[in-house]
C-alpha cells in the first residue's frame, strides 16, 4: 500500500487529472441516470389468467384451475400457488422461491399452460401469462378525459389517444379505463321467428356459413395465371342484413325481415367517474428502468398535441402523478445530503480549519460522484433508498480523510512540512483504515442477499453503501493526500496549544488541560475501576432494555408515513345491478366530495366481490391536517350511509401491502371452511384494537339456477346444446361469428339477441323452442330454481381456503395485539380439520427478522476474521465486538427517547449499518494503543495516550455521521435555498427509525469507545501480566519489569 501511496505523490498532475474526469463521469452519470420513487424491483410471481364467457365459479374451478394446477405444480421453484375461480375467469399465481430465474421461469409457465389448454373448454379464450412487475402495479400517471359528450366520443378520444401514447418509446402499456368493448347486435323479433319457422340454429348456421374466408385458389388457362376470389367475409351491416335466411317459392325472407343490426357496446360492466363526473381513463405504465421524470414529461407533451385537436369542451384531469412524488423526494433528500455536508463541513472547520475542511470536503462529492458513477454501470436507478443511503454515508465516508488529514494536521503542528506530513498520516493509517472500510462493507455485504420482494427492495441500501464507502477509501489514501500536499498549510499554533501536542506525546500525561485533560483524568479514574465500570454498562444495559420492554412501544414491520391518498372499497349485500351499484357509489362519493383536504375522487363501480372502489388523492400534506383525522372524518360521514361495507383505507409506505392480519383457513373439507371463519371474525368483531375486517366467503346473494330435464328434451327431440343457446338470448347473446370493420384493428364479436323488453328473468318460462314437435316453451322440460351465490372460489397449493383479513386501529400494533388473538383463537373450539395459516404483515416480520438476525451474525463472523487477521489478538477481536452488541443498548436508547417502535427493517438495517460504523473508532483506537505498546510503553500510560491523542479524531467522525442523519432523526427537511425549514414530511419520517437507531447507536458506543475500551485493555494487559508474572514464578527467575506485549 505504501508504493501506491507513493506513487500518487510522485505524480500530483495525474491524480488531480483523475479526480476532474471522476467528477465530470459522475456528474454526467447524475444527470442521465433513471430517476423514480421506489425501486423497479423484480417481484417473483407470474400471473395466468384464463376468461370463459359465462362460466360460473364452479365450473371454472372445476374446468379451468383444475387442469391449470395439475401442470403447474411440476415447475420447480414454486414457493406457493394461488388460484381464484369467479364468474367467467380464472387465474393462478405462482410465487417463485428466492434466487429464482424470471426468464427461465416464464418459459417453464408458458410451456405448462400450453400442455394445460387441451384440456380446457373448447370455448374458453387463449390464456394468457406475464411476470408481475412494479411496472405494471404502479402506473407512473392518470389521464382521465371528461365533458358534456356522449361516451362514443370520449371512448373513441380515449382509444386514439391510447395509441399515441403507447408510440412512446419508453410506456410500457396505457390502460383505457371506462371503456366497453364494441359488438355487432343482433336483434331478432321473436314473433317473425316464429312466423317464418326459425330458431337460433338457424341463425347460426346461416353467419357463420356465409362469413368464412374462402381461399379459392388460381387457374392456370395456358394463357395465363388468375387468382380466383369470393368474397366471402362481413365487410359491412348490409352484407349481414341482406342475407338470405328462407325461401318459400319466390318469395326470399331476408336477414332484415327477421332482425335488425346495429354497432353497438357491451353491456356495461363498470362506471369510472371523477370528482363526480363520468370519464374515462388512461393509466399510464412505463417500461422498467425508465425515467418517470422523463417519461411523464413526454406522456403530458403528446397529450398538449393532442388536446388541441379536441373540442374545448372536453376536460383533460392529471391524476397520481409519480414524477411529482419524485420530485418532491429527490428535492427532500437533496436537501437532506446537503444539510448534512454543511453540517459535516462545519464541524471540520471548527476542529481542524477551512483549508483541511475543504479536502475533506472533496471527499463527500467524489465519493458520492464515483457512488453514482457505479450505479449507472451497474444499471441500476436513483430512488428514495440510493438516496436515503448517500444521506447515511455522508458521515461515514469522511472517516478515514478525518483520521488522515487530522493526523497530518498534527504533524505539520509539530514542523513536519506539508508533503512529507500527509505522505506519512496516509502510509501510518492506511491498514487501520482499510480494515475498517472491510469491516464496514462487511457488515452491508450480507444484506445484499436479502431473498425476496424486501430483499429486491433494500438491496440499493447496500450497494449504493458499499460503492460509496469503496470510492471513499481511494479519496482518504490517494486523493485527499496528494491534494494536501498541494493546498495543506500547517495551521497557526499558538504555544499553550504546542505544549499541550508534546506533552500528549511524551510529556506529563495527566497534566494536559483543556477538555481533553479532562477527559483523560476521568479516563484515567475509569481505568483504575475498570470492572466496576463494565459492571456499571452491563447493569445500564440490562436497564435500558427492560425499560423499553415496559414502554409498550412494541415493533413494527414498516414506519408509518403520512399518505398522499388512498382506496375506499365498498362491499355489499344481494344481487345489485351496475345500475344500483352506481346509484350506491354516488351516495358515498356525495358524502366525502366537499371535503377540502381531498384533491381528487376516481371512482370505478363495478368489480369483483364489491360495489365499487374510489381513488382519493389529497392535497399537499403542509396544506392539511393529518391524514388520521381526514380518515376518521370520511368514517364519521360514511357511517350514515347504510346497508353497505365501507372500507377506508390509506397509502402503506414500503412494499408488499395488504392489511395487517391476514388469516389462511384451509381444510379437505370446504364445508368446514365457512362456520370457522364465520367464529374468527366474529371473535375479531369482539376486539376494539381490531377494525377493516373482512373475510372472502361469498356474499349473502342467490342465482339462478336451470335445470333441464334431459328425458323430457330428448322426447322432444331437442338437448341442453339448444336450450342453452336459447337462454342466451335473453342474457349477454348467443355468439354467432365475428366481423372486422375498417376502423377497428380488432374483430367485434356477432351476437344475437331477444329485444330489451324480452330481456329478463320473468321472459325465461316463456321462451319457445323449436322442436320435432313444433315450437314448445322451454318450461315443458325446464325449470328454475334459486340457489345460493358463489362470488369466487380461492385455492392455495390446490386446496380450498378462504381468508379472514383485518387492520390495527390508529395507535395500535399488531406485534403487541397478536399474543392475545393467538389465545383467542385457540379457545373457539374450532374443527381440528380446519388448518389456520397466520400470514400478512406478521409472515413478513418473521420472515425478515429471521435474515436481519441471520445477515448479523455473519457480518460479526465475517468482521471477526478481519479484526484477528489485522491485530493477530483473539482478545482485541472480542473487545471491538463486544462495543458492537453493547451498541444495540444505544439504538434502543435512541428509540425510547424519540418514542418510536422498534421497526424490523429499518431499525434492523440500522442495528447492521453500526456493526460496520462502531469498528471504524475502536480498530484506530487499539492501533494506536498497540503501537505505543510496541513502543515499550506501560499498558496505563499508553491507554491514556490513546485516548488523549484520539480523543479528536473519534469525536469528529462520530459528531460528523450523527449530524448527518439529525434531520432524518427529527424529521425536519431544510431547504438551504428557499430557506424553509418541514417538519414532519413523508420523506423524513420514512426513514427516521433507521436514523435514529443509528444516532443512538453510535452514541452510546462512541462513549464505550472513550471509556469502557480502554478499560477492557487495562484488563487484558492486568491479565497477560499476570500470566507473565507466573511464568517467570515457575521458572524460578527473579520477576522484573514486565516485557511490553500486545494481548492476545
Amino acid at each position: 500500500m505504501n508504493a501506491i501511496i507513493d506513487w500518487a505523490l510522485a505524480h500530483r498532475r495525474t491524480m488531480i487529472l483523475l479526480l476532474l474526469l471522476l467528477f465530470s463521469a459522475g456528474l454526467s452519470s447524475w444527470l442521465n441516470i433513471p430517476k423514480e420513487a421506489e425501486p423497479d424491483i423484480a417481484i417473483p410471481y407470474i400471473y395466468v389468467s384464463i376468461s370463459h364467457p359465462g362460466i360460473s365459479p364452479e365450473d371454472a374451478e372445476r374446468m379451468l384451475v383444475r387442469p391449470m394446477e395439475n401442470e403447474l405444480r411440476a415447475i420447480q421453484g414454486v414457493k406457493e400457488m394461488t388460484a381464484n375461480a369467479g364468474q367467467g375467469h380464472a387465474s393462478v399465481t405462482l410465487e417463485f422461491v428466492a434466487g429464482f430465474n424470471p426468464d427461465k421461469a416464464l418459459n417453464d409457465v408458458r410451456d405448462k399452460v400450453n400442455l394445460a389448454k387441451a384440456r380446457l373448454p373448447d370455448e374458453t379464450r387463449e390464456p394468457t401469462v406475464h411476470p408481475v412487475t412494479m411496472a405494471e402495479q404502479n402506473p407512473v400517471l392518470t389521464i382521465s378525459l371528461s365533458g358534456p359528450v356522449p361516451q362514443r366520443a370520449l371512448i373513441e378520444l380515449g382509444r386514439h389517444l391510447q395509441d399515441k401514447l403507447e408510440a412512446i418509446k419508453d410506456v410500457l402499456e396505457v390502460e383505457l379505463g371506462g371503456d366497453r368493448r364494441d359488438q355487432l347486435e343482433v336483434i331478432l323479433d321473436p314473433l317473425a321467428m316464429e312466423s317464418y319457422g326459425l330458431d337460433q340454429q338457424d341463425i347460426y348456421s346461416l353467419v357463420s356459413r356465409n362469413n368464412r374466408l374462402i381461399a379459392a385458389g388460381s387457374l392456370d388457362t395456358g394463357k395465363g395465371s388468375f387468382q380466383i376470389k369470393i368474397p366471402s367475409v362481413f365487410e359491412t351491416l348490409d352484407d349481414i342484413l341482406d342475407l338470405p335466411v328462407k325461401t318459400s317459392g319466390d318469395r326470399v325472407v331476408h336477414f332484415r325481415d327477421v332482425a335488425s343490426v346495429r354497432r353497438s357496446y357491451t353491456d356495461p360492466s363498470s362506471f369510472a367517474r371523477l370528482n363526480g363526473q363520468n370519464t374515462i381513463s388512461l393509466e399510464v405504465k412505463k417500461r422498467p428502468s425508465r425515467n418517470i421524470i422523463e417519461t411523464v414529461e413526454a406522456v403530458r407533451r403528446v397529450v398538449k398535441e393532442e388536446r388541441q385537436k379536441w373540442p374545448e369542451h372536453i376536460q383533460v384531469t392529471f391524476t397520481n402523478d409519480s414524477s411529482k412524488q419524485i420530485h418532491s423526494m429527490l428535492k427532500d433528500l437533496e436537501n437532506n445530503v446537503l444539510s448534512a455536508v454543511l453540517l459535516v463541513v462545519i464541524v471540520i472547520i471548527a476542529f481542524l480549519g477551512a483549508r483541511t475542511a475543504l479536502l475533506v470536503g472533496l471527499a463527500i462529492p467524489g465519493s458520492f460522484l464515483s457512488g453514482i458513477l457505479i450505479l449507472a454501470t451497474l444499471g441500476y436507478t436513483v430512488n428514495i433508498v440510493v438516496l436515503f443511503a448517500l444521506i447515511m454515508a455522508v458521515g461515514m465516508l469522511v472517516d478515514g480523510a478525518i483520521v488522515v488529514t487530522e493526523y497530518a494536521d498534527r504533524l505539520m503542528s509539530e514542523g513536519v512540512k506539508p508533503q512529507v506530513a500527509y505522505g506519512e498520516a496516509a502510509k501510518r493509517m492506511s491498514w487501520p483504515i482499510i480494515a475498517s472500510t472491510a469491516t464496514t462493507l462487511a457488515a452491508f455485504a450480507p444484506l445484499i442477499f436479502w431473498p425476496g420482494i424486501m430483499g429486491e427492495f433494500m438491496k440499493y441500501l447496500p450497494i449504493t453503501l458499499i460503492a460509496t464507502l469503496a470510492a471513499s477509501l481511494a479519496m482518504a489514501l490517494l486523493f485527499v493526500p496528494t491534494l494536501g500536499t498541494v493546498i495543506g498549510r500547517p495551521r497557526p499554533v499558538e504555544e499553550h496549544t504546542c505544549k499541550r501536542l508534546l506533552q500528549m506525546e511524551q510529556g506529563d500525561i495527566l497534566g494536559v488541560d483543556g477538555f481533553t485533560g479532562l477527559y483523560v483524568k476521568i479516563l484515567h479514574f475509569a481505568t483504575r475501576h475498570a470492572w466496576k465500570m463494565l459492571l456499571a454498562t452491563i447493569i445500564f444495559s440490562i436497564g435500558v432494555f427492560m425499560a423499553y420492554g415496559a414502554s409498550n412501544l412494541g415493533m413494527q414491520f414498516f414506519p408509518e408515513v403520512e399518505p398522499e391518498g388512498g382506496n375506499i372499497t365498498v362491499r355489499g349485500y344481494g344481487d345489485l345491478s351496475i345500475w344500483e351499484k352506481d346509484s350506491l357509489m354516488r351516495e358515498v362519493e356525495d358524502a366525502i366530495l366537499d371535503m377540502p383536504e381531498i384533491e381528487t375522487l376516481y371512482t370505478r363501480v363495478g368489480g369483483r366481490n364489491r360495489i365499487g372502489r374510489i381513488r382519493y388523492n389529497l392535497v399537499d400534506w403542509k396544506q392539511r391536517r393529518k391524514a388520521g383525522e381526514i380518515i376518521r372524518e370520511m368514517k364519521q360521514r360514511t357511517a350514515r350511509i347504510s346497508g353497505m361495507e365501507i372500507e377506508i383505507g390509506k397509502d402503506e409506505s414500503g412494499v408488499g401491502g395488504g392489511k395487517d392480519l391476514k388469516l389462511e383457513l384451509s381444510s379437505r373439507f370446504p364445508k368446514k371452511l365457512d362456520k370457522a371463519a364465520a367464529s374468527i371474525r366474529k371473535a375479531l368483531n369482539a376486539n376494539p384494537n381490531i377494525t377493516d375486517i373482512e373475510d372472502s366467503r361469498s356474499k349473502p346473494g342467490i342465482e339462478w339456477q336451470i335445470i333441464i330435464d334431459r328425458a323430457a328434451a330428448a322426447r322432444f327431440g331437442t338437448d341442453a346444446a339448444s336450450v342453452g343457446s336459447m337462454i342466451q338470448m335473453i342474457t349477454n347473446g348467443l355468439k354467432v361469428g365475428e366481423y372486422r370493420p375498417d376502423d377497428v384493428d380488432r374483430e367485434l364479436d356477432i351476437r344475437v339477441r331477444f329485444p330489451t323488453d324480452k330481456r329478463s328473468i320473468n321472459h325465461l318460462d316463456s321462451i319457445r323452442i323449436l322442436t320435432d314437435h313444433g315450437l314448445v316453451p322451454i318450461s315443458n322440460f325446464v325449470q328454475r330454481k334459486a340457489v345460493p351465490k358463489v362470488d369466487s372460489i380461492r385455492r392455495v397449493d390446490a386446496r380450498r381456503v378462504i381468508t379472514v383479513s383485518a387492520n390495527m386501529k390508529e395507535g395500535h400494533l399488531l406485534s403487541l395485539e397478536l399474543p392475545k388473538l393467538k389465545e383467542q383463537l385457540a379457545g373457539l373450539g374450532l374443527d381440528p380439520r380446519v388448518e389456520i395459516d397466520l400470514k400478512g404483515e406478521n409472515k413478513e416480520q418473521d420472515e425478515s427478522k429471521a435474515f436481519l438476525e441471520k445477515a448479523f451474525v455473519i457480518a460479526l463472523v465475517v468482521m471477526a476474521i478481519i479484526l484477528v487477521t489485522q491485530f493477530n489478538s483473539f482478545y482485541q477481536a472480542f473487545l471491538i465486538l463486544s462495543a458492537v452488541l453493547f451498541s444495540t443498548v444505544g439504538v434502543f436508547l435512541g428509540l425510547l427517547i424519540f418514542q418510536k417502535p422498534f421497526g424490523i427493517v429499518m431499525s434492523g438495517i440500522g442495528v447492521i449499518s453500526l456493526a460496520g460504523i462502531i469498528v471504524n473508532n475502536n480498530i484506530v483506537l487499539i492501533d494506536t494503543y498497540n503501537v505505543l505498546r510496541r513502543q515499550g510503553m506501560e499498558a496505563m500510560e499508553a491507554v491514556l495516550r490513546t485516548g488523549a491523542q484520539r480523543l479528536r479524531p473519534v469525536l469528529l467522525t462520530t459528531v460528523t455521521t450523527i449530524l448527518g442523519l439529525m434531520p432524518m432523526v427529527l424529521e425536519i427537511n431544510i431547504d438551504l435555498f428557499t430557506r424553509n425549514i418541514d417538519i414532519g414530511g413523508p420523506s423524513t419520517q420514512w426513514w427516521s427509525q433507521l436514523a435514529t437507531a443509528v444516532a443512538g447507536g453510535l452514541a452510546f458506543a462512541t462513549l464505550l469507545t472513550l471509556i469502557i475500551t480502554p478499560c477492557m485493555l487495562v484488563l487484558g494487559a492486568r491479565r497477560e501480566q499476570k500470566k507473565s508474572n507466573k511464568a517467570v514464578e515457575s521458572a524460578n527467575l527473579p520477576a522484573g519489569k514486565p516485557a511490553a506485549s500486545i494481548p492476545s
